[in-house]
């Protein structure tokens, strides 16, 4: 199917084939049949990417810090890649899509299969999206008109932050599609309405909606005319939905509203304010988000979790189902916002408009409806190198099962750089899975993850999905006798454990090459780590181990923080330094406990470990530091001799006979060489890189300690 990207480093926008995606529980797959460019949204996005790399800073000066901060932990060089990686995205551009139903995900809901529905899908031929960011379209209202009804919501969440009451005046400045959207809404709400904008075709617009209007490309003074239009007594509010990086509308705002106005920030602009602005009215000023309660809450937009209409009367989805209402009944009236009409092979044209100098309002994408087939979910990058299908043994044959961040950033191109032919990669939606398969030469790339499984040409899952699809895709992947390299965690349950542990053993019985199965536990592969096991294996009797891991807070609605998601941090993430430790001691775990600092949060723990030989171990693994802080320092007491490791760049021995340090100039974590070992044993039909007894023991000992 074509859809439309953007890449954030050039700024160039390509109509891409991306398979077409799969629907998952609590989403509509939707077939669509018009989306709507949001020129204003959409024009930033293209001019950032098009920006050189100073203007880029700029604009961003939070990123700015984040990037010196890892700078000064992790390096030049590794920051640099990251920062390259991120950029190299491509960004799915569009928010507006209007479309039947094609397929309805698991899950209790009242969509049905050719359902005509609104959405905030991106500009593709097929969508999937989440049941609560879509709504049924009324007969009475076209495709065409319904394609506005997402930015309709936009407009209408910052009047409903602006309470207006019959018979108030408010003032709409920047006057784009929103902006005359919000006109008309007002207008229907009893309110007298003031549109600002420079453009005279835009005016003419709203003064035909019922709006008063000043043209500030002739110089009129708004806030004269906005005092006279209140009769002196200066407007209720001021809604802003110009887009500018001036904060000029904003002390315009200020200074047009009355004691106790109100102001509501829509749009994008600059936000310098001044206090005496502020100070001297006691005005009220809220930016507002996107289109109401719900935005950017996982658990409503992702799990479908409404709000109790009693207490949050208008969601996000209630929203767009207003917005159609007042379609239907003929009170919001979007046709005369149409200005262009683009097929969506045309898309090139499209947005040499939006970044051109010709006037433009609303610009629609046609659709052809694509038939949607099994083979439409797999798209072909090239002419396979594999025609035969019987799978060749003496080569790591890889798919990969996921290609988010770290996959595309690290995994992936540890894999490539180890040998491995990369055969498939399957994403959910497509667009990264297309990413990686073009960037590193995969085969193909799909949304139909089974194929994987039942493709005769591959020999080895690499999985790096979210946690709690692991153990599923580990079994999936033993039924079918694949070698398996899943990062981790390798499963979130004891069951899921013990599911595991039984299938592996039922495959080593029934195959003569048993498979691997390797958790991407990378740091016991990192040359400085292997020093010190090196170091280590000439002391006898036991030894003390303190790793402390500076995690930085991750928000609490993040999904690696759900439990059933991504399993907590103990089982997500300190899982690498369980195993790290029982790396270095060489002996079986006896005891653990844990410490929480909060009880309602694993984030800031510290974990004891006793092992069979005497050693101890303790991970203090911490999220309420500083980024400026290293990330990582281990440190190793043995035999009157200490070991010092600060982020796996430099290693000091103190007392240590023939060694006093180990410095390098990037950070190694080891995923390399992890990946290395892994397609090295895959390919010769060697043992495991890491027996499977210290894989089950780590993952065992990590969930119970997160229980």
């Amino acid at each position: 199917m074509k859809q439309i990207l953007q890449s954030l480093k050039t700024g160039v926008t390509e109509l891409a084939e991306i398979p077409v995606p799969s629907v998952k529980r609590g989403q509509l797959l939707i077939q669509t049949s018009h989306t709507l460019v949001s020129a204003g949204t959409e024009r930033m996005m293209v001019e950032f990417g098009k920006a050189g790399w100073i203007e880029k800073a700029r604009q961003q000066p939070d990123k700015v810090r984040m990037v010196l901060d890892k700078i000064k932990t992790d390096g030049l060089q590794p920051t640099i890649e990251a920062v390259f990686s991120k950029l190299d995205q491509p960004l799915p551009l569009g928010y507006c899509n209007v479309g039947r139903v094609a397929k309805v995900g698991a899950g209790e809901t009242a969509f049905a299969e050719g359902d005509r529905v609104i959405s905030n899908g991106k500009h593709a031929e097929v969508v999937s999206v989440p049941f609560n960011l879509c709504a049924k379209v009324p007969d009475s209202v076209s495709d065409e008109e319904a394609a506005f009804a997402v930015l309709g919501a936009i407009a209408l969440q910052g009047i409903r932050l602006a309470q207006p009451t019959l018979g108030e005046t408010v003032v709409v400045t920047g006057l784009g599609l929103i902006g005359l959207v919000t006109v008309q809404l007002l207008r229907a709400h009893g309110c007298r309405v003031l549109g600002l904008d420079f453009d005279k075709e835009k005016l003419a617009l709203a003064r035909q909606f019922g709006a008063e209007v000043v043209d500030l490309a002739s110089g009129q003074d708004p806030v004269k005319i906005a005092e006279f239009y209140s009769r002196g007594r200066g407007v209720d509010a001021v809604i802003v939905t110009a887009a500018t990086k001036s904060s000029e509308p904003i002390h315009q705002a200020a200074l047009m509203c009355r004691k106790r106005g109100r102001i509501i920030l829509v749009g994008v602009t600059g936000l310098e304010l001044s206090r005496d602005d502020f100070f001297k009215k006691e005005l009220t000023f809220q930016v507002s988000s996107s289109y109401g309660p719900g935005r950017y809450d996982p658990n409503y937009e992702e799990k479908g979790q409404d709000y109790p209409v009693g207490f949050v009367r208008w969601t996000e989805q209630r929203n767009f189902e207003a917005v159609l209402d007042m379609m239907a009944d003929g009170r919001l009236d979007v046709k005369p916002l149409i200005s262009h009409r683009f097929a969506i092979g045309e898309a090139q044209k499209a947005y040499n408009l939006v970044g051109g100098a010709e006037s433009s309002l609303g610009i629609l994408f046609a659709y052809p409806g694509l038939e949607i087939t099994p083979a439409a979910r797999t798209v072909s990058l090239r002419i396979a190198r594999v025609t035969s299908s019987v799978v060749n043994t003496n080569k790591a044959m890889v798919s990969f099962v996921g290609s988010g961040n770290y996959a595309t950033a690290v995994l992936i191109p540890a894999f490539k750089d180890a040998g491995a032919h990369l055969r498939s990669v399957a994403s959910s939606a497509g667009v990264s899975g297309l990413h990686a398969g073009r960037k590193f030469g995969f085969d193909e790339t799909t949304t139909d993850t089974s194929r994987l499984f039942s493709d005769s040409t591959n020999n080895a899952i690499v999985i790096t999905t979210q946690h709690n699809s692991h153990a599923r895709f580990v079994l999936q992947a033993l039924e079918v006798g694949k070698h398996i390299f899943v990062e981790k965690p390798l499963c979130l349950t004891l069951a899921e454990l013990s599911d595991i542990e039984s299938s592996y053993s039922k495959a080593c019985g029934l195959l003569a090459d048993p498979p691997i199965l390797m958790v991407g536990f990378n740091r016991r592969f990192a040359p400085q780590v292997q020093k010190i096991k090196h170091l280590l294996s000439g002391v006898s009797g036991p030894k003390s181990f303190i790793i402390t891991v500076n995690a930085g807070a991750i928000p609490a609605d993040h999904w690696t923080q759900d439990a059933e998601v991504g399993g907590g941090r103990i089982i997500g993430e300190a899982c690498h330094f369980i195993d790290l430790l029982r790396f270095l001691a060489g002996s079986p775990i006896v005891s653990y406990n844990r410490v929480l600092m909060d009880a309602s949060t694993d984030d800031t723990v510290t974990i004891n470990l006793k092992f069979n030989d005497g050693s101890i171990g303790t991970v203090h693994y911490f999220a309420n530091g500083t980024k400026a802080f290293p990330k990582e320092r281990l440190e190793v007491f043995a035999a009157g001799r200490v070991l010092q490791l600060d982020n796996y760049r430099k290693l000091t021995g103190f007392g240590w006979p023939g060694f006093k340090k180990m410095n390098l100039w990037r950070q190694d974590k080891g995923q390399k060489v992890c990946a290395q070992v892994f397609v090295d044993a895959v390919s010769t039909g060697g043992a495991s890189p890491i027996p499977i007894d210290e894989i089950l023991e780590v993952s065992r000992v990590s969930i119970e300690i997160a229980q």
